[in-house]
């Protein structure tokens, strides 16, 4: 059989596991129940497997029977804190807790490429590392992993990694994408709070407002945007929470207000961090108030090696046909810690569009949506392909 006869044969196995993990779902650092389902999943295949200390994290490492390099492939295993409402016969169990980005599709597919390869152990050129990771929503995971050693885990580091990611939206069912260069945004917090000093609202000259100078912060923002950075590297400014005050006669004596910060180099972010911080102190001060501005980098840039991206796309196309390969026009405007990965080791990451076959991707809930569904079908074909991009990359050499 081919290998994508091979994962059609386990397709009831992956999808099983799917279900397991998606009716339990577990959020953050401490995911005992997923691990303990991957274990059982990897139990009897000739792995070394090692759990995390930190987090409750699975590494297992394939070593093949002639010697060459090492790649590694990645799958997160985390949840969300989201109530599920798509009505699934294998919805999650738990209250407020639901598998909303797919990670339980990207887990279950990297038991079954571990399955696969492990079947041709004795044709293997060289060692995969299968890096079955938590703590991706916002927890760096990655990060955590790698400073614990994931990508000495086979002896020597790694040559190339490959993570993937199903799309509930955006592509069609079935369809991989894959672009070089920057894939996924950076992702960064900052924290605003604006100190004044409170009073009567009938005597505002007698206080001091913070209220007007942070509404002028949130339009400085939005300013800085179109005019201090390049159209052609963009980067986005979204103030998602403003509060202030208590009541309609009270001047209050701050004002809070928290923004996510999007970006697609190392330069734009790093001027993100200084002139936002800059602006927002400036303008305090020329209100005659101060400005406390807590910065908190989040996620790096997902930045694909252009040289990967088309090993990944042709590895692809080779198994599935051109038809079903895109490269995007422009990045994702989301964030991935599986960046921390690729800026160690050159590598790509892929999208799957796992929307279902009747649905129209454009119309269909989103990644994070509670009413978000992942079709169960692209499951031997995302086990396939990651088996295949180590195959090949393995032989490469």
């Amino acid at each position: 059989m081919t290998l994508t006869q091979e994962a059609s044969a386990i397709w009831g196995q992956i999808a099983e596991l799917r279900h397991a993990i998606h009716r339990e779902p577990e959020i953050g650092h401490d995911l005992p129940r997923t691990r303990d389902k991957v274990l059982a999943a990897l139990d009897g295949l000739p792995l070394d497997i090692t759990q995390g200390s930190r987090l409750t994290s699975v590494t297992a490492v394939l070593r093949g029977a002639r010697p060459g390099p090492v790649v590694l492939l990645r799958g997160d295993m985390d949840a969300l804190p989201v109530t599920e409402a798509a009505g699934l016969p294998y919805a999650s169990r738990f209250g407020g807790v639901m598998h909303a980005c797919g990670h339980d599709l990207h887990t279950a597919m990297l038991a079954g490429a571990a399955r696969l390869l492990s079947a041709r152990q004795a044709q293997l050129p060289g060692s995969v590392i299968f890096m079955f990771q938590p703590a991706e929503e916002g927890g760096h995971g990655a990060r955590m992993m790698i400073e614990d050693g994931v990508l000495e885990a086979a002896g020597t580091r790694p040559v190339a990694a490959y993570g993937m990611h199903v799309l509930s939206n955006h592509l069609p069912h079935g369809v991989f994408a894959v672009r070089p260069g920057p894939a996924l945004a950076a992702a960064d917090q900052l924290f605003v709070t604006v100190r004044g000093r409170g009073g009567h609202a009938s005597a505002p000259h007698l206080s001091a407002d913070p209220i007007p100078a942070a509404c002028a912060m949130v339009s400085a923002l939005q300013t800085l945007v179109t005019r201090r950075f390049d159209v052609f590297d963009p980067v986005v400014i979204t103030v998602g929470s403003f509060h202030a005050g208590t009541t309609d006669n009270v001047i209050s004596d701050e004002a809070v207000f928290k923004t996510t910060l999007r970006s697609f180099s190392p330069s734009s972010r790093g001027r993100l961090r200084d002139e936002t911080q800059r602006l927002v102190r400036d303008i305090a001060a020329a209100h005659g108030l101060t400005a406390d501005a807590e910065y908190i980098e989040g996620y790096p840039v997902t930045v694909n090696d252009p040289a990967e991206a088309a090993f990944a796309a042709a590895t692809a196309a080779g198994l599935f046909g051109a038809a079903r390969i895109v490269t995007p026009a422009s990045p994702l405007t989301g964030a991935e810690d599986f960046s921390y990965v690729l800026n160690e080791v050159p590598g790509a990451f892929v999208l799957l569009g796992a929307c279902p076959q009747d649905a129209d991707p454009a119309a269909a809930p989103s990644n994070h949506s509670a009413a978000v569904l992942f079709d169960d079908g692209v499951l031997a074909d995302g086990a396939a392909l990651y088996a295949e991009l180590a195959l090949r990359r393995l032989a490469a050499g």
